[in-house]
C-alpha cells in the first residue's frame, strides 16, 4: 500500500465557483468532506460568500480556498466592472485591460476573500480563466507580490492549458487567451503555478459520457496539474450548466471515481504537495 502511495500522481482536484449558489456550495462542502475534493475557488462578489465562507470552517487547513476572480458573472456585472465574456475576450485581444483598473478590482476582490474568510488564498484562478487575460494577468502578479510577496508560503496560480492529447477547439482557445504570458509573468515573480489543466469539456453529455472522459483526463494529467470541475448538489433551474453540475456531483461522490483515480494512480493532493 505504501508502494503504491509512493507511486501515485498528486493532482489538485478544483471545484469551481463556490458561493455561486446554496446547491453549488453544499455540494462542494460535501464532497470536500467525502475527500473527493483538495481544492475550491471561490465568487466572493456573490452575495453568498459571507454565509458560505462558514461551510468550510472545519475543512481549514485540509482544503486550499482560493479567490474565483471575477470578471464575467452577473455578480461581476452589479458590481460595476463585468462586462460578458466576448466582450472580456474582444478587450483582451484588442489592446487589454487597463493595468491600473484591474489592479483595483483584484484588490477589492482579495479584500472581500479575507474578510469573509480570515486568511489569504491559497491560490487564485479565474471565472472563465480571465486571470490570464491582458492587463488582468500583469495587475494581479503585482498585486499578489504586494500584498503577500512577504509571505513564505505565497498563493499560487492556475495556467489554464490543457496537456497535449486532450486539447480540442475551446481548451486551444482559453490557452491562447495568455497562458503562457501568465506564465512567464508569475514565474518571473518567484509566484507557484500549476502548469496544466484538465478538465474542460464543454458541459454536454450523460453520466456515462462524463465518467469516460474523467478517465482520460486522469490518466493523461501530469502530477501537479489541476483537475477542474463544477459540481453541485442538485441543478437550480437558473443555471445554465445546472443539470451538468449535478451529473459532477453524483459521480464525484460515487465509488466509480474512488476506482478511476486508484486505476489511473493519481491522489487528490493539495497544491502544497502537488506542486512541490
Amino acid at each position: 500500500m505504501a508502494e503504491a502511495i509512493a507511486a501515485s500522481k498528486g493532482v489538485i482536484v478544483c471545484a469551481d465557483d463556490y458561493a455561486c449558489n446554496a446547491s453549488i456550495s453544499i455540494g462542494i462542502a460535501k464532497l470536500a468532506r467525502l475527500g473527493c475534493l483538495s481544492a475550491t475557488s471561490a465568487m466572493v462578489l456573490s452575495p453568498r460568500w459571507n454565509q458560505d465562507a462558514a461551510l468550510l470552517q472545519d475543512l481549514r487547513g485540509q482544503l486550499d480556498v482560493g479567490l474565483h476572480l471575477d470578471w464575467t458573472s452577473d455578480f461581476a456585472v452589479a458590481a460595476g466592472h463585468g462586462l460578458s465574456l466576448a466582450a472580456a475576450m474582444r478587450r483582451a485581444l484588442l489592446g487589454g485591460f487597463d493595468p491600473s483598473k484591474a489592479r483595483d478590482v483584484i484588490e477589492r476582490q482579495l479584500d472581500a476573500f479575507e474578510h469573509h474568510w480570515q486568511a489569504p488564498p491559497d491560490f487564485v484562478d479565474g471565472h472563465q480563466h480571465v486571470q490570464q487575460f491582458a492587463g488582468i494577468r500583469e495587475a494581479l502578479v503585482a498585486t499578489l507580490l504586494r500584498r503577500y510577496g512577504a509571505q513564505a508560503v505565497k498563493p499560487y496560480l492556475r495556467i489554464s492549458r490543457v496537456p497535449g492529447g486532450l486539447a480540442d477547439l475551446k481548451s486551444r482557445v482559453i490557452a491562447r487567451m495568455g497562458a503562457h504570458a501568465l506564465d512567464t509573468t508569475s514565474s518571473a515573480a518567484g509566484l507557484r503555478c500549476a502548469q496544466a489543466l484538465v478538465g474542460v469539456y464543454d458541459f454536454a453529455g450523460g453520466p456515462q459520457h462524463y465518467a469516460a472522459l474523467m478517465k482520460r483526463w486522469l490518466a493523461r494529467a501530469p502530477a501537479g496539474a489541476i483537475l477542474m470541475c463544477h459540481p453541485a448538489q442538485a441543478a437550480e433551474p437558473d443555471d445554465a450548466i445546472g443539470v451538468a453540475r449535478a451529473q459532477e456531483f453524483a459521480y464525484l461522490a460515487s465509488p466509480e471515481f474512488a476506482h478511476a483515480l486508484q486505476q489511473a494512480g493519481v491522489r487528490v493532493a493539495r497544491g502544497g504537495e502537488a506542486l512541490a
